[in-house]
């Protein structure tokens, strides 16, 4: 039997973003399309003989909260208590995805713990079973367990699978300041909203692997609340559209914004030019496929 796992936790951007009305209990229904890139977190999980739980990251986050705050540690507590394990466990995270970004860190160090837990005490959960585990620690936690290219609805727990998306460049740069995502969803005024993704020409351009049209698809609703806030978001993405990308996007509430290219040339050309036109931001070149 064996007593420790790893497993990779992949961030996510969205391609699309649409927020469609505002829920009685104060969520928001969605309709968004959302696709894994190969920037990932790593977790190394062991079973311990005590019943205690401890997380240990290589890096302090900006946001400081104790390590029972993190969503890791509370999927582990979950499992541990849902099926009355009887022992505890060991999280050792190498975190590579940047905080408060937009691309779903958290979520995704939640899912991996919960494939990880699963694997490690055989307990044979489906995806689809842990996905119902996991959607109460966050509505992103289920995509993060699936992983790929997924059209997301509801409060993003109703997902579909859609064709997977050709391997493009995707370049992203992470400002120097965070967005609360509650902020920006509460100053979103749904109502008044002019601009709305076309997710049925998007779907139809992953069908035809149409790269150049889904990026000309790229829209999110949420940066209308952002970019009034944050002007530097703008010229982040203006600075994609003068450097090569094929289209740009806010991922998410923020703040990342992200260009994707199909020429590798063109992707690494702009990230030295990201590097050196922003050198207090996180700038990364990865792709939009698993890692």
């Amino acid at each position: 039997m064996i007593n420790q796992v790893t497993v990779k936790a992949p961030a996510k951007i969205n391609l699309t973003l649409d927020v469609i009305r505002r829920r009685p209990d104060g969520y928001h229904d969605l309709k968004m399309i959302m696709q894994t890139i190969d920037i990932y977190d790593e977790l190394a999980i062991t079973q311990t003989g005590s019943p205690q739980i401890s997380l240990s990251m290589d890096i302090e986050l900006p946001d400081h909260l104790p390590p029972e705050e993190n969503l890791a540690y509370k999927a582990a507590q979950l499992m541990q208590k849902k099926f009355s394990l009887p022992y505890g466990f060991r999280i050792d995270l190498k975190k590579r995805i940047p905080s408060a970004a937009g691309l779903a860190g958290g979520s995704s160090d939640c899912a991996a713990t919960l494939l990880g837990i699963n694997k490690l005490c055989g307990l044979s959960l489906s995806k689809e079973e842990l996905c119902k585990i996991g959607v109460v620690l966050g509505a992103d936690v289920p995509f993060c367990i699936k992983q790929g290219t997924m059209l997301s609805e509801g409060i993003g727990e109703i997902l579909t699978p859609l064709p997977a998306l050709p391997p493009l460049w995707t370049l992203l740069i992470k400002p120097d300041f965070s967005l609360s995502t509650g902020y920006v969803y509460n100053q979103l005024e749904v109502n008044r909203l002019h601009c709305h993704p076309d997710t049925e020409k998007a779907i139809d351009a992953l069908t035809r692997h149409d790269a150049v049209t889904l990026g000309q698809c790229l829209l999110n609703v949420l940066e209308t609340v952002a970019f009034a806030d944050y002007p530097a978001l703008k010229e982040l993405k203006e600075f994609f559209m003068q450097n090569g990308a094929i289209g740009a996007l806010m991922s998410g509430s923020g703040p990342t914004i992200y260009g994707v290219y199909q020429d590798e040339i063109l992707a690494r050309i702009a990230y030295q030019a990201a590097k050196r036109k922003y050198p207090g931001y996180g700038v990364y070149l990865c792709q939009t496929k698993l890692p």
